[in-house]
């Protein structure tokens, strides 16, 4: 299995896309201004953005085209954060032994451990199409769970997805979320994702939240999971000091993944 999608190219491109996701039109004048690059790079980068299918050019600048917005900004999330996701997945490796049923959710950041899921013996259970791909890739055995495409995040979601993840029992679940506060716990702002995730840590032996320490004493729009039904939380850094003192005093194993500088 492959994937036709482009790569996006630099770190300055990165943020042209965010600007159009955000604003939907870019202008040459102020994308200079604010990158702080002369105006034939900023035209370079559109034309270059234009040709992989993600822009169209305009007078002064370029538009988002439509049918990539859904697709573009499950790209970008995959390219954020990249140091601490690969820590935080090396850690959860450590977590898994040969033998394990381990499943995954459709984050980026589960992304992160598929890629290096093959360094242990295991079966994967997978409801994303990029985790499937990179499991089928390795070599890796993985049962992917189907229902209605959930285009934002490459995944499939409700009614049929839920009836068949409960009848599945893996070891590990592994699971990310948007954001967390002692209060409400770990949420997300996608319905459909927050079901399906709730289902994957149902079915689970043992929870695992990824969830990189920016996140922290934040909340989105519904619960996916309590403290009381994780096991287990990896992160990238200390959080705050009222949050660790919630999390000793829920007695969850904290485990944190330092990226190389």
């Amino acid at each position: 299995m492959t994937s036709d999608t482009p790569k996006l190219g630099s770190d300055r491109q990165h943020q042209i896309l965010r600007r159009a996701l955000a604003e939907r039109v870019v202008r040459i004048k102020d994308l200079a201004a604010d990158l702080g690059v002369h105006e034939m790079t900023v035209r370079r980068d559109l034309d270059q953005l234009a040709e992989q299918g993600y822009l169209e050019r305009v007078h002064g600048g370029a538009r988002l085209l439509e049918k990539t917005s859904e697709e573009l900004a499950h790209q970008l999330r995959a390219t954020k954060n990249t140091e601490a996701k690969e820590a935080m997945a090396q850690a959860a490796l450590g977590l898994i032994q040969d033998g394990d049923v381990v499943a995954l959710d459709a984050s980026t950041t589960a992304l992160a451990l598929a890629r290096i899921l093959h360094a242990r013996k295991v079966s994967a259970i997978v409801s994303g199409l990029d985790a499937a791909n990179v499991l089928a890739q390795n070599g890796v055995p993985f049962l992917m769970v189907g229902g209605n495409f959930h285009a934002p995040a490459r995944s499939f979601v409700g009614a049929f997805f839920l009836d068949t993840i409960a009848r599945l029992h893996p070891d590990k679940v592994f699971f990310s979320a948007k954001a967390f506060s002692p209060e409400i716990g770990f949420t997300d702002p996608h319905l459909p994702e927050v079901g399906a995730k709730q289902a994957l840590i149902r079915s689970a032996s043992t929870v695992v939240a990824l969830l990189d320490a920016s996140k922290f004493a934040r909340r989105a729009l519904a619960t996916i999971a309590t403290l009381d039904q994780v096991d287990t939380l990896v992160t990238d850094a200390d959080p705050p000091k009222d949050i660790r003192a919630t999390l000793d005093a829920a007695d969850l194993q904290l485990i944190i993944a330092r990226a190389t500088p």
